[in-house]
């Protein structure tokens, strides 16, 4: 019997650039958020050997390049196990547009394959496996709202957020990640030469990011706000992401590369959003509202418009563990 799996999106609520790492990654802070939008994961392993991937999107690799392709490599290694395992990629989520697509379709793969062959990882070494994969892929084992360090695979749970109305706008245009952080780089050389060290030094980004985000974690649990609360359950919050001063380092060096993602935020705030912001590297833009009546009337207006858009909603950790697996 194959397992089906939901391969929930994530957006980051703000992320900081710091330095250059001596492993040549950069340290980061952010906060990562799981969404309700999905893409969908077959899993089905029987006898025989090797591993295929089938997806009908011709922008997923389907060799051992793919991402479900390496964690189930990596776990029937683990268990010395040999079987014939085939994952089935539906496709709802862009590729490259900062919605951690891949690296949650993964994750959705480890936990199927699971319960296919009746094996349990234990917790490390899940989280080592999905660490040595990807850097997005730890916050997903947790799902709900997430502190992201080191590489943004040292994952921590937060209070989780409310659910929030989101409208996610995908603009058909793909943002490298590996040339936006080597646009980062420049741009901060570029501010040395020019004698601004002390916004150039990364210590300094990563230190103004946990102030901020410590200043509206700490409203956050003063507000303790449930998600099962009446009301307007997302106004608090959403004020507190913008008393903070929580960005996106990324925005920087993306919008000038490609000024329709600033076009799509400034259309955002425009139509409502009390907090908009590139999510990771883009391209994906997202729109947080206080009202799911308002955030649907902003996405009706963004597609007529041409702008390719969809409701949806923060995910908390419960309410992500609980719809993953498709009935």
């Amino acid at each position: 019997m194959a397992v089906t799996l939901r391969s929930f999106a994530k957006i980051n609520i703000g992320l900081a650039i710091g330095a250059l790492r001596s492993d040549r990654f950069h340290a980061l802070e952010t906060i990562y958020q799981t969404l309700a939008v999905h893409d969908f994961i077959r899993v089905e392993a029987g006898r025989g050997s090797g591993i295929e991937i089938r997806c009908k999107n011709p922008a997923v690799p389907c060799d051992e390049s793919n991402t479900c392709f390496r964690v189930a490599d990596r776990m029937l290694r683990h268990w010395k196990l040999r079987a014939k395992v085939t994952i089935t990629i539906e496709k709802n989520l862009p590729v490259q547009g900062g919605l951690g697509a891949g690296s949650s379709n993964a994750v959705a793969a480890m936990i199927g394959l699971e319960r296919e062959l009746k094996e349990l990882l234990p917790a490390e070494d899940r989280l080592r496996i999905a660490a040595e994969v990807g850097s997005d892929l730890p916050l997903f084992l947790l799902g709900g709202t997430v502190l992201g360090i080191g590489r943004g695979e040292q994952v921590y749970p937060l209070a989780d957020l409310p659910p929030i109305p989101c409208v996610l706008v995908t603009p058909p245009v793909a943002v490298s990640t590996p040339q936006a952080f080597r646009d980062w780089d420049t741009f901060k050389e570029s501010e040395t030469e020019i004698g601004n060290l002390t916004h150039a030094n990364g210590s300094f980004k990563l230190s103004k990011f946990s102030r901020s985000a410590f200043e509206w974690l700490s409203h956050l649990e003063v507000s303790g706000v449930p998600a099962e609360s009446d009301g307007d359950r997302a106004e608090t919050p959403l004020l507190d992401f913008v008393r903070a001063g929580i960005e996106n380092d990324f925005e920087t060096v993306v919008f000038p590369q490609y000024p329709e993602l600033r076009e799509v935020k400034r259309v955002l705030e425009r139509e409502g959003a009390d907090f908009a912001s590139l999510s990771g590297s883009g391209s994906a833009m997202y729109g947080l509202f206080r009202t799911r009546e308002r955030a649907a009337q902003a996405a009706e207006r963004m597609s007529a418009e041409g702008l390719a858009s969809v409701l949806t909603e923060t995910l908390p950790r419960r309410q992500y563990h609980e719809q993953m697996f498709v009935k």
